[in-house]
């Protein structure tokens, strides 16, 4: 079934966050005012990584790039959300709302990757350490890279071709304030039943057996390092830990919105908000509040700029 001969509609209209006119101004100014000071500074991590030649393990490499991602996905959102705030009518186009959409998983499926790849390098690091320099060489830094970007595309480009092969004919009101899979597959003037499995299985399973296998391989690595006596050890936690809040942020609400059926939830659109719009902002601030060398070579390279 070709897009263009099934797809009568050319734009859908977005409710938005809440319909209340205080709550969104509100939310307007809270939003703006956490993305104009988050997001500097992670660009500023992403900065002082490349700019410190003492930064150049692989644990910084992988920090870097989710720095960025994070960065990225919020570019997806945010921008689109506060100017709606300010409209009386939010309309998105039918092909924007694709690409929205497209975006929104390249990106989200690629961290999710990454998450997975950093846990491999952290596990490495811990339980390998004579291997950790010939294993994680930068050569298959790059390529972890290259792969997690491929996987973070073909996850994406499977949930978009499967929402252009359905017919779009009927309403056209989406009950959030950015376009993604559960409720543009409500849209469809047919029975989506399969194509709402395939869904799941494509976000939801894999999300959840990320989820699952990145708690596993966090426990193996934390009970290792209990039972070492070296002198990295609270270091080596502190990391872990870290790595754990920022997967619990990323995978929790992923979850949630993913592994169900697509059926609304009154919480939808908070956990929506915080997955896409607050989360993404705070994942490396998170690893940065956390780590000391990260925090020394910020105050270092702020020092020289501001001297």
């Amino acid at each position: 079934m070709a897009s263009e001969n099934s797809t009568m509609i050319t734009e859908f209209i977005l409710f938005g966050l809440t319909q209340s006119q205080n709550i969104q101004l509100l939310v307007f100014v809270l939003v703006l005012i956490f993305y104009l000071i988050i997001l500097p500074g992670n660009f500023l991590i992403i900065l002082t990584i490349r700019s410190d030649p003492g930064l150049t393990a692989p644990l910084y490499f992988f920090l870097g790039n989710l720095a960025f991602l994070d960065a990225s996905y919020s570019f997806i959102v945010v921008p689109r959300m506060l100017v709606d705030f300010l409209s009386q009518k939010k309309v998105i186009s039918y092909r924007d709302c694709i690409t929205q959409l497209f975006f929104l998983h390249f990106l989200g499926g690629g961290e999710g990757l990454l998450l997975v790849v950093m846990a491999f390098d952290r596990y490495i690091a811990i339980c390998r350490p004579l291997h950790y320099s010939t294993v994680m060489n930068p050569r298959a830094c790059y390529a972890l890279l290259l792969a997690l970007w491929l996987g973070g595309f073909i996850h994406s480009i499977i949930q978009v071709v499967l929402i252009l092969r359905l017919p779009f004919c009927g309403p056209n009101q989406l009950d959030n304030f950015f376009c993604d899979v559960p409720q543009v597959i409500k849209l469809a003037c047919t029975d989506t039943f399969v194509v709402e499995l395939l869904m799941v299985f494509n976000s939801g399973l894999l999300t959840l057996l990320c989820f699952l296998g990145l708690l596993g391989s966090y426990a193996v690595i934390i009970c290792r390092v209990h039972r070492s006596s070296s002198e990295g050890k609270n270091k080596a936690l502190s990391t872990c830990t870290t790595h754990i809040i920022v997967i619990f942020l990323m995978f929790g609400p992923a979850i949630f919105i993913y592994t169900r059926p697509f059926r609304a939830f009154p919480a939808d659109k908070v956990v929506s908000f915080f997955h896409t719009v607050i989360f993404p902002l705070l994942n490396p601030v998170i690893y940065t509040l956390r780590n000391q060398e990260i925090k020394a070579s910020m105050r270092r390279l702020l020092n020289q700029h501001l001297a």
